[in-house]
């Protein structure tokens, strides 16, 4: 019966593929953008995030599929999908999608207009204005461009992934010029014969013998986006902003880099190119170099899409399709904007604060209200930081303060994702300046940041600092700080451990958890964590602690396990979880034997899900939510009832198959009880929304979640939480001071 049981929880019926689900993310994401209720600039950030999102989807991905196609696998997935069959539905999937986009940019731009921020097409484009415009591209952007004849030369140019371009089909008489390929005609000769046709003679009739030919012309990355363009109006009013593509410009006067020639059609275009870095880097010398290599070597990689502009003229379509070996699969024409990322300029510009959601401010921790000394306040109690509600400041302030203190001896610190002008980076050199023993790891292969982490790695070791990358194969995606510090004649341990990377700016747009503690169990295992990052290739036995790849997935299954011997019909056991996304089929096969045994599993994840809940004999015990607001969900939370004994963890994995088996990830306790109750109601809340939340659906698509009773928004209800504890807290520090009798 047991086999039987096995056999069906392994039937592809039971899982939704990956891609499709994170397809059906994206469309949440969407929805998002359509929803007329939002603010319009934040419809507008959703509708470009759904552009952001769908790039690194092809960039990762898709090319991995395009691959397998190419090598002719024919291997299943979870889901009995092959590659052929699951680039076919995404094809089908994503060509709706950006069609809906593109629907919704339009009905926000025409909104905006009526607001007063016009993004303005060239055919909306007046006499002044395209005077204006004309003499902007020529002063300023036509020295800066740069034609390519790519049917010409050899070898091919190179044209970037994800940059803008302006294809244009010339047509020569083949008077005038020898070659359409120079920059604006320059340098033409007198002698045109070979343009007119070989063995024409000077005296001769010349014969309009036309010829086309095919250019290119890259967008510079330096102009921004949009153009200003000065108002036209009644001058005693407010004068609208008004704006033009800087594709449009060059597209419109590109004729000026072609003299002699026709321009029979322009189309602007993009790229996508395979960006997934693969390398063995036990085998590399100079780890360092072979990513910067790998990097370089990226730009370079087989294209996976082509979007071009809806109704571009046949050829250049075909062409632009053959030159980039693609199927007419692959090629997405929009009817509108491409690259919809461009319209962040727009959300992002000053004003228009009645167009724009208001804005939450990070607030002091709940925990640390209060307390002017970070290390009194750790020595008391754990901290829990819940970001964005609460601020990162803490953290950067602890590093802080730990390169200043004479009493830190020694800062170990994992990297795998940090901002561009980082406090955290800053911090750490100044701690290797003070004499710190300072230990780094930094992830090299964080997918997309490879460039800036290896720019980190060199800054951090001119400091002084002991920068590693981790054990050969496996990407450390752990976010773990270790302080050491030596206080009355003994060693204490700091420990900061978190589901978010230490980032200061995306803390302010994802929401993550973080405890800090020095609780001597924690410490101990996160102090032997680091050591086996840095030289001890044995793994430990650890006391509080799981780690992957080596026990963290087991762990998992452990404790689901043991739900379903605790489980029973007066108390079933229960299972909430908050992840980013749910795809190893180990762990979804644990949660189906936890449904099947009557136990309660509650899963808030905000991206993919191939379990499929609500199946009547596998999966009725599990309900699936996700929730799309203005923060990013990405906590990692997990509460098991455990008979009465209820357990909480954190960590930086999800229930990914990349992160238990390919990853080095921690999974840690919440020990004190005041913290495991704070998150217990955060994922009720989570749970519970009925505004912002879609329910997950037997057949893999979702719906919002049925509105009963009170308005459950959680990211507005944890944000009015960090908001009163604040307030609360300043109440309570009110002292009165009783008059006293006046001395003589």
């Amino acid at each position: 019966m047991k086999t039987m049981a096995k056999r069906d929880l392994e039937s592809p019926e039971f899982y939704i593929n990956r891609e499709l689900s994170w397809l059906e993310f994206n469309d949440r994401v969407l929805q998002e953008g359509l929803c007329e209720d939002l603010p319009l600039l934040e419809r507008l950030k959703f509708l470009a995030i759904v552009s952001s999102n769908l790039d690194e989807f092809f960039l990762v991905r898709v090319a991995g599929l395009m691959q397998q196609r190419a090598a002719n696998l024919r291997r299943r997935d979870v889901s009995g999908m092959t590659p052929r069959e699951q680039l076919d539905a995404i094809a089908r999937r994503v060509h709706r999608m950006v069609a809906q986009q593109s629907d919704g940019i339009r009905e926000v731009l025409g909104q905006l207009a009526e607001r007063g921020l016009h993004v303005f097409s060239p055919l909306d484009w007046t006499l002044q204005q395209c005077r204006f415009l004309r003499s902007h591209f020529a002063r300023d952007i036509f020295p800066v461009l740069t034609p390519l004849a790519i049917q010409e030369l050899d070898p091919e140019p190179l044209l970037a992934g994800l940059q803008l371009h302006v294809a244009a089909l010339l047509a020569t008489t083949g008077v005038g010029e020898e070659d359409t390929g120079e920059a604006a005609g320059e340098g033409a000769e007198e002698d045109t014969g070979e343009a007119a046709g070989e063995g024409a003679e000077e005296d001769s009739e010349v014969v309009d013998q036309r010829q086309e030919r095919i250019v290119v012309v890259p967008v510079p990355g330096q102009f921004p986006r949009l153009i200003s363009v000065p108002a036209e109006g009644d001058p005693q009013q407010l004068p609208d902003i008004q704006l033009a593509k800087v594709e449009d410009v060059i597209a419109e006067n590109i004729a000026a880099l072609f003299p002699g020639c026709e321009v029979l059609a322009t189309a602007v275009f993009r790229i996508t190119r395979d960006a997934d870095v693969a390398m063995q880097d036990e085998e590399a010398g100079d780890l360092l170099e072979a990513v910067e290599q790998a990097v370089l070597d990226r730009r370079r990689r087989a294209a996976v899409r082509l979007e071009i502009s809806a109704g571009a003229n046949g050829r250049l379509k075909e062409w632009l399709t053959d030159w980039l070996r693609l199927e007419p699969r692959d090629v997405y024409e929009i009817d509108g904007i491409l690259d919809a990322t461009g319209l962040m300029a727009i959300v992002h510009r000053p004003g228009f604060a009645d167009l724009k959601i208001a804005d939450w401010p990070p607030q002091p921790p709940h925990d640390l209200i209060g307390a002017d000394d970070l290390w009194a306040a750790l020595q008391d109690h754990d901290v829990m930081l819940f970001h964005p509600y609460e601020s990162f400041d803490p953290v950067i302030q602890l590093l802080q303060q730990a390169a200043e203190d004479p009493g830190v001896l020694a800062i170990k610190q994992t990297l795998y994702r940090t901002s561009g002008d980082s406090p955290i980076i800053r911090a750490l050199e100044q701690a290797a300046r003070n004499g710190k023993e300072v230990t780094v790891l930094v992830e090299l292969m964080a997918r997309f940041d490879e460039a800036r982490n290896v720019g980190w790695a060199r800054r951090l070791e001119d400091a002084g600092c002991h920068v590693i990358y981790g054990i050969a194969g496996l990407k450390t995606h752990a976010k773990a700080m270790l302080i050491v510090r030596r206080e009355s004649q003994r060693i204490r341990r700091y420990v900061h451990l978190a589901t978010g990377n230490y980032n200061d700016r995306t803390a302010r747009l994802y929401s993550d958890v973080g405890v800090m503690t020095c609780n001597p169990e924690i410490a101990a295992d996160v102090a032997a964590f680091f050591n086996l990052l840095t030289g001890y290739s044995e793994t430990v036995g650890w006391s509080r602690l799981a780690i992957a790849p080596t026990g963290l997935k087991q762990r998992f299954i452990d404790l689901i396990d043991r739900e379903i011997q605790v489980s029973t019909p007066e108390q079933p056991g229960l299972i909430m979880a908050k992840v980013n996304s749910l795809q190893d089929p180990d762990v979804c096969r644990a949660l189906y034997r936890a449904s099947q045994a009557g136990a309660k599993v509650r899963l808030n994840v905000r991206g993919i899900c191939c379990l499929r809940p609500g199946v009547k004999g596998v999966s009725k015990n599990i309900e699936v939510c996700s929730i799309v607001d203005r923060f990013l969900e990405h906590a990692r939370i997990f509460y098991f009832r455990n008979g009465g004994h209820e357990e909480v963890y954190l960590s930086s994995a999800d229930w990914m198959q990349r992160n238990l088996e390919k990853r080095l990830e921690i999974l840690f306790p919440v020990m004190d009880a005041d913290l495991r109750r704070r998150l217990i109601d955060v994922l009720r809340t989570c749970l519970a929304d009925n505004v912002n939340a879609r329910q997950l659906l037997a057949d893999g698509t979702y719906e919002p979640v049925a509105r009963k009773g009170k308005k459950v928004r959680a990211q507005e209800k944890f944000y009015r939480d960090a908001c009163d504890a604040v307030r609360t807290s300043q109440q309570s520090a009110r002292q009165f001071q009783p008059l006293t009798r006046p001395t003589e």
